[in-house]
């Protein structure tokens, strides 16, 4: 490695330190892949971590085999490419953060006759246009509330009416498209909907008197709607005194740590005053890096979306590559991004109070699901806490209908927009689960890997997950859960059954009561649901499908040749009328095509 070391170029690029089995450790860029690469080693006599490296980069530099690296245009294509792959094979030594979604805005156009609220996550084009937020929850429910309270034009379509409708007759809008209605009369509504966006707490006090009405007129199912989405309005909002008598607005970043967990806190100001607030936790490791974490928070917060609104960015500490991520922002801008570390005044207020706020965040308890998870990373020796874990399993009738299902929970619960369903082209149970994860490790790219996989099976489909993943230079924690055999049948007596747990070190039969079964338990219990449901559903299409076809003429033995050959009706009705006719015959042939031909034109 010292003469790959001695001979690596003076460009842009990424590198990467991967152990003795060829698992990536860590992905790093560079301006200069050969000054950066040098910086962590002794030359001579011999290779060595340099002493004045942070003890976490020694362990990960004693781990180090062998380097790649590979070459780009510029510093800002070395940062792309380096949270990309980062994202896609998550190695051991960086930090994985989940949290890379958009935030929504709220938005109203004062240039349109009726102005009305709207939800976006890009910008819209208007100089009219004014922007909210973002909000990281209660959105909706803000914009909710403005057409409940008030007597705004509803729907964007109501406007191209010529009468009014059910809004109007519910004293819900003024019905500008049959009335004349002065614009000075409406716009007194939307500057009330502007001041209850910025003022949310004046919003929540016109809620709560209209969520006591209902109760007093024991109208309780509606006054349950309103309690609990003035709680999701109250949870993206920081009480603050802070108001910087102007008109500047902030997005201000802060990362607080103790022993076992971080919290990153984002705090949004706008025309001085705190208008939201965002946090997620993240598990702390031994490899945990305060300057990789503020670099990958601020490069998956502003993801690759010019937003809506830009403003300057405050964070709580200095870190290395802030540089970077600078010039990175102002590309992504179309102007200069500036970002800061105040150290006096109102804008160090504004990261008192973020860190404050991140630090009374991580006083709270950890919830019991949570430390279930710390239980189960020690039981199955985890590289990583499972915050997200991924469940696959596969299910068909008769070699029929066959589909795969994956289920995710993250958070202490299940993520019903993570699932996945697959239909499969494999007959046999293990080329169907290969066929599965294949099709996922495919997905790494736009959607990264977990924390956990846990497969419905025993120990050879485990490994053949194992096998996959590390073929493509990804390391992932990964579980099996199959049934016990009791005299050559699965025993699956309800609250008696004892699962075995297949981990990389062991086989692990755990008592039926045991907490971190029964947690194992149901998550192969969801993903066994989504797979027959899924199963279901698509049996119900294809026997469907094959009335459909008899009535043309097809023999039921023809149709399950033809299944037996391309595995779904979709295959089918893609196929050519060549392949067609060697199976079952050219007048049968050119039946089926006319029928999907027929079918597709309706």
């Amino acid at each position: 490695m010292i003469e790959q070391i001695r001979s690596l170029p003076h460009q842009a690029g990424i590198y990467q330190y991967l152990d003795h089995s060829g698992r990536i450790l860590y992905i790093g860029k560079a301006k200069n892949l050969s000054k950066r690469v040098k910086s962590y080693f002794n030359l001579t006599p011999k290779l060595s971590a340099k002493t004045t490296l942070s003890l976490r980069i020694q362990k990960m530099l004693s781990e180090t085999a062998s380097l790649h690296y590979i070459i780009v245009e510029n510093e800002h294509d070395a940062l792309i490419l380096e949270n990309s792959l980062i994202k896609q094979l998550k190695p051991k030594y960086n930090i994985l953060l989940r949290d890379d979604k958009t935030y929504p805005y709220l938005y109203v156009d004062m240039d349109e006759a009726y102005p009305r609220f709207e939800l976006t996550r890009k910008i819209i084009k208007g100089k009219g246009v004014r922007y909210f937020g973002p909000f990281s929850v209660g959105a909706r429910d803000i914009l909710d509330s403005l057409y409940e309270l008030l007597k705004l034009v509803q729907k964007k379509s109501c406007l191209k009416g010529k009468k009014s409708c059910l809004f109007y007759q519910t004293q819900q809008c003024l019905a500008p498209c049959e009335f004349s209605i002065p614009r000075e009369n409406y716009l007194p509504m939307v500057i009330q909907g502007i001041e209850w966006i910025q003022n949310k707490r004046r919003l929540i006090k016109e809620l709560q008197a209209k969520m006591e009405f209902y109760s007093e007129s024991l109208r309780f199912e509606e006054a349950m709607t309103l309690r609990d989405r003035i709680e999701r309005i109250s949870k993206s909002e920081i009480a603050s005194q802070i108001d910087m008598a102007s008109t500047e607005n902030y997005d201000v970043f802060a990362i607080a740590t103790n022993e076992s967990r971080g919290c990153i806190l984002r705090l949004f100001i706008r025309e001085g005053k705190v208008a939201s607030s965002t946090h997620d936790f993240i598990p702390l490791t031994p490899y945990f890096s305060l300057d990789e974490a503020y670099e990958r928070t601020l490069i998956s917060f502003y993801g690759t979306e010019k937003p809506p609104i830009i403003a300057p960015i405050l964070t709580a500490s200095a870190f290395e590559s802030s540089d970077w991520v600078s010039e990175h922002l102002s590309q992504l801008f179309g102007k200069k991004a500036y970002l800061e570390v105040p150290q006096r005044g109102g804008k160090k207020e504004l990261i008192d109070l973020a860190m404050t706020n991140a630090l009374e965040l991580l006083r709270t308890p950890q919830p019991t699901k949570e430390m279930l998870l710390h239980q189960l990373q020690e039981l199955f020796s985890l590289d990583t806490l499972p915050y997200r874990i991924e469940v696959f399993d596969n299910s068909h009738h008769g070699g029929t209908a066959t589909v795969g299902a994956m289920i995710t929970y993250e958070n202490g619960h299940f993520d019903k927009k993570g699932y996945r369903t697959y239909h499969l082209e494999s007959r046999d149970e293990y080329t169907q689960m290969s066929e599965i994860l294949r099709r996922r490790i495919e997905g790494f790219e736009s959607n990264p890997p977990p924390d956990l996989w846990v497969i419905d099976g025993g120990s050879t489909l485990r490994t053949l997950a194992v096998d996959l993943l590390t073929s493509h230079g990804i390391y992932l924690d990964v579980i099996a859960i199959s049934k016990e055999k009791i005299d050559a049948k699965s025993h699956r007596a309800k609250g008696s059954a004892r699962d075995i747990l297949h981990t990389k070190n062991e086989l692990l039969r755990l008592e039926p009561t045991d907490k971190r079964l029964q947690f194992i338990q149901m998550l192969r219990d969801e993903a066994h649901r989504s797979a027959i449901t899924f199963h279901k559903k698509t049996k119900l299409k294809n026997d469907q499908e094959s009335k459909l076809l008899t009535l043309k003429g097809i023999s039921q033995a023809k149709i399950h040749k033809l299944i037996d050959y391309f595995g779904t009706f979709e295959k089918i009705a893609q196929s050519d009328l060549e392949t067609l006719t060697e199976l079952i015959g050219q007048k049968d042939a050119e039946n089926i095509q006319k029928y999907y031909g027929e079918a597709h034109s309706k």
